[in-house]
């Protein structure tokens, strides 16, 4: 971040102190993130009966938009500098941004092993994606500078690495508002986890289902289901319980079991460390 603020200001390249701004976010987006790893830790409580699992999911949503704040500024600057031309030095800005290519790469492969997991390090993932495309970006506008005296290089580079950003900063954002809604997960088709209920033996009916995501990875339903006599509560819910997993890789369960007359309800609720309790059980 130093060495390209530093860089562009010398070089009069706005792409690389657009890059160095971004970087500038990336820490605060990395610090963001580690807290909000460390925050979730903190055990539930009976004011947080789901604990602070969302701490992660606010932090991408933080960092969603501020990649979209900065980017929309980077292509504000490049717009102006396309009115007033100026010059920049290419050799130096290409030497600088090659370094910066070099560190993103490194930071781009450390975190990509998880960035599909998790929504918080999909953020921080896409902030130094965003940083390794800038550098890209300012080595071929360098390049250009260099060979062809391409000045407008700079500044439609610096658009064209900010649209990118946008876009993926964009899903970023509308991913964390949906489990802030409660919205059921993309990955997940409540239709079929409704026939998958009803090809249970013993289901005579499902209704009321609910399937929302907690945190990252952490996805919970609700259900009413009825049934007949030919299965006992127990059997019916391990059979339910096993197919939910083994299909939608969904463990955190509240079922509550009706028989088919309504005359008796049994509400089961299953962790995700494969235990079931049952948490009432009363006549009407």
């Amino acid at each position: 971040m130093l060495a390209e603020a530093i860089g562009g200001w010398l070089t009069n390249s706005l792409a690389l102190l657009a890059d160095a701004g971004h970087m500038l976010t990336d820490v605060a987006a990395m610090v963001l993130t580690l807290f909000a790893f460390w925050f979730a830790k903190r055990p539930a409580t009976s004011r947080k009966t789901y604990g602070y699992y969302r701490i992660e999911i606010l932090a991408a949503f933080v960092n969603g938009l501020t990649l979209v704040l900065l980017s929309i500024w980077i292509i504000y600057e490049a717009i102006e500098r396309f009115r007033e031309p100026d010059g920049v030095l290419g050799l130096q800005m290409t030497l600088i941004a090659t370094g910066g290519l070099v560190i993103n790469i490194i930071a781009a492969w450390l975190l990509h092993s998880e960035h599909q997991e998790n929504l918080n390090m999909r953020g921080a993932w896409l902030h130094v994606m965003g940083d390794l495309l800038g550098s890209v970006a300012a080595m071929i506008a360098g390049i250009l500078i260099v060979a062809f005296g391409a000045m407008w290089a700079d500044p439609a580079t610096s658009i064209l690495i900010s649209l990118i950003i946008i876009y993926g900063a964009w899903r970023l954002i509308l991913d964390s508002v949906n489990v802030l809604l409660e919205g059921t997960p993309a990955h997940i088709d409540v239709s079929a986890v409704t026939s998958s209920i009803m090809n249970t033996a013993g289901v005579t009916g499902v209704h009321d289902l609910h399937v929302w995501t907690i945190s990252s990875g952490i996805d919970a339903l609700s259900a009413h289901i009825t049934h007949d006599d030919s299965v006992t509560h127990p059997d019916l819910l391990a059979s339910v319980r096993e197919k939910l997993h083994d299909e939608f890789g969904i463990d955190h369960l509240t079922i509550q079991i009706e028989s088919a007359d309504a005359h008796d309800e049994t509400v089961y609720v299953c962790d995700t460390g494969a235990n079931c309790f049952e948490v009432t059980a009363s006549g009407h």
